[in-house]
């Protein structure tokens, strides 16, 4: 997961979303420096104040969340009087996959139906790239990831076949000189299946 810290633009806030926000029926509650952000009932983030006094902060802009910094948030909880269980995945939610398996989407001629392995489990992912193909490594944003675009990861159906994950392409990946060509980004053999895709 990410969170954003700008001092220079924003101030001496530490972001902390949980959940992609429409803006309607949100409520704020301060507990010292932390207000929580919950909408419908649902926690959809934090915001904490003077986070330079809680966190080791070495980066600006979008950070990801790390066991250390996850720590220190537990304690910044305590010291505000915030008893909120902060139980998140910290698993890589970009991977690199292995296709073993492709066939024709029973109910779109355009849309391929996937076996990937990505380490530590098989998904299933319907992919529309036409060049998508059994044996190659690629990289798979999984159920949670949040796109550079902003777009977040979740189960889905398409055309009436569950996908959970996306298989990327350059372009998706806001990858600099990425091709116009429409088709997703096939790795070589330096890559190992399961390791994290860092871009």
């Amino acid at each position: 997961m990410d969170i954003f810290y700008n001092p220079n633009g924003i101030g001496d806030v530490l972001i902390v979303p949980l959940a992609d926000g429409n803006r309607y029926d949100i409520t704020y509650e301060n507990f010292g420096d932390v207000t929580k952000i919950t909408e419908k009932g649902t926690i959809a983030g934090y915001n904490i104040f003077q986070a330079s006094s809680y966190f080791d902060l070495k980066d600006t802009g979008k950070i990801t969340m790390t066991e250390n910094l996850l720590n220190q948030m537990k304690e910044t909880f305590r010291q505000n009087n915030l008893n909120d269980p902060l139980d998140f995945d910290l698993s890589p939610k970009f991977v690199v996959g292995y296709v073993n398996e492709k066939s024709t989407h029973e109910n779109a001629d355009k849309l391929s139906v996937c076996q990937v392995d990505t380490g530590d489990e098989r998904l299933q992912i319907v992919c529309g790239a036409p060049n998508v193909a059994a044996g190659q490594k690629v990289v798979v944003a999984k159920v949670g990831a949040v796109m550079p675009s902003g777009f977040k990861i979740k189960p889905t159906e398409l055309r009436g076949v569950p996908s959970n994950g996306m298989i990327c392409s350059q372009k998706e990946l806001g990858l600099p000189n990425a091709p116009k060509e429409k088709g997703i980004y096939v790795l070589d053999d330096r890559f190992t299946t399961g390791e994290p895709f860092e871009f």
